[in-house]
């Protein structure tokens, strides 16, 4: 799947939740909510990770994991979409920077 394909998709998926939480709330989350959501997903992420180190434990762990490492990434995309961040170009963008940064660095340190 393209990142544009991605993109539709979160949307499409964030489009229901708006649904559901205009009947159960009167409107739907705010960037904020949705970024709260995210801290939570990140919160479950991190018992999952520790869960895959032996330092917790979790059923399905794999699984488990793979969902949440979706959610995750479902919130970034939305929370993007939400404050007009066009994520593929700042991705690009900021990745282009950090290899420019740690190649000056390693050249640097030789």
């Amino acid at each position: 799947m393209t990142f544009p394909a991605l993109v539709r998709r979160a949307r499409r998926v964030r489009a229901l939740y708006a649904e559901l939480e205009k009947r159960r709330d009167g409107r739907p989350w705010s960037g904020a909510e949705l970024a709260q959501g995210f801290v939570g997903d990140v919160g479950d992420l991190m018992k999952l990770v520790m869960a895959k180190e032996g330092r917790r434990r979790a059923r399905n762990v794999d699984a488990a994991l793979a969902h949440e490492l979706a959610d995750c990434l479902w919130s970034v995309l939305i929370l993007a979409d939400v404050y007009g961040v066009d994520l593929e170009k700042a991705f690009v963008r900021t990745m282009a920077g950090l290899e420019r940064r740690l190649s000056r660095k390693r050249s640097v340190e030789r």
